[in-house]
């Protein structure tokens, strides 16, 4: 049977009649999977980060440290695209991963590299969650369970294709939303924005649902959360038409090999070029330190991330690179830094 796609709006570039494409040109070639899974065995790819796994943890990773009585607007990264976010007294998580695994299986797939920062138990208030796209790294039902078991009246904000997949893990509020499209949330606005990647839960679902970046605005704060994206000139849009960004979470890990994996995941040279492109906000990086889903070791992001901005920023830089668990105060007026 021919899939449709039940949201189809011929009108918009990202849509076809059977799901969701991205409007500029990309992708892989036939073969090229096989290609970069042949050569990853060949090369034993990812190597171990520098000095090993536990030197990796004692230098990168710390416990989440909440300040339940607080009411200054911050973020706690949790390690990849796991963000906790106070933006006036409401809570908001990203793409929640609590699991050791991401993967469809509990015996196989990516495994968790990091300890948990925070566990479902530690948190106190959950008002929303925010859904990127459904692979395995940033859509986890396990997680997701557990977190509505806790919070039955969270909200859940996801990309066209999803609601239903939420729903029946439980969720009772769900907000669904095509690019562009946006939602009043007790305060804050969400919305949904363009991203280069793609989608996949099963083999029978390629590209049936949406994949997006977030924009959640508050009276002090325009905060992009982008999930999953390649660099692409299109998500200067984003800017052009919310306004000027003044934090960014931008992703800079699972990149290499970059001939197969630069269509769907920036590398850390074009996420400080983005920066730059932004009016360099306050901005950190994401999308790497706990799983190992591309060529490059658990390091070796960061250490490019560095090295890139040290060629390109003189003096203090907005680009704060975080330890998984450890916290950013958000700054308290809207303007472009």
């Amino acid at each position: 049977m021919t899939r449709k796609n039940p949201w189809f709006n011929a009108s918009l570039p990202h849509h076809s009649s059977k799901g969701f494409i991205n409007p500029g040109p990309g992708g892989h070639k036939p073969g090229d999977v096989k290609r970069w899974r042949r050569e990853r065995k060949a090369a034993g790819l990812p190597h171990p980060p520098a000095g090993g796994y536990e030197n990796f943890i004692t230098h990168w990773w710390q416990p989440a440290e909440l300040d339940p009585d607080g009411t200054e607007d911050k973020l706690w990264w949790l390690g990849h695209s796991s963000i906790l976010l106070r933006l006036q007294n409401q809570y908001i998580l990203t793409d929640p991963v609590f699991s050791r695994r991401a993967s469809p299986l509990t015996f196989a797939g990516p495994q968790r590299r990091t300890p948990l920062a925070l566990s479902v138990d530690e948190l106190s208030q959950l008002d929303a969650i925010v859904i990127s796209h459904n692979h395995y790294d940033h859509l986890d039902k396990r997680t997701l369970r557990q977190l509505i078991a806790r919070f039955p009246d969270v909200t859940v904000f996801v990309p066209l294709g999803l609601g239903a997949w939420v729903r029946r893990r439980g969720a009772r509020r769900v907000r669904e939303l095509d690019w562009w499209q946006s939602a009043v949330f007790q305060g804050l606005t969400l919305t949904a924005v363009p991203a280069q990647h793609w989608s996949m839960r099963t083999f029978w679902d390629r590209n049936a649902s949406l994949w997006c970046g977030w924009v959640i605005e508050s009276r002090d704060c325009r905060f992009w959360f982008p999930g999953d994206t390649g660099y692409s000139d299109d998500l200067l849009n984003i800017p052009r038409r919310l306004g000027p960004i003044t934090v960014a979470a931008l992703p800079v890990g699972a990149y290499a090999p970059r001939w197969f994996m630069a269509a769907n995941h920036m590398d850390p040279q074009q996420a400080v070029s983005l920066w730059q492109q932004l009016g360099q906000p306050l901005a950190f990086p994401i999308h790497w330190g706990v799983f190992e889903l591309a060529d490059e070791s658990l390091d070796e992001p960061v250490r490019e991330l560095q090295a890139a901005l040290n060629k390109t920023v003189t003096g203090i830089s907005n680009f704060t690179v975080l330890k998984i668990g450890q916290y950013l105060t958000l700054p308290d007026k809207m303007k472009p830094y």
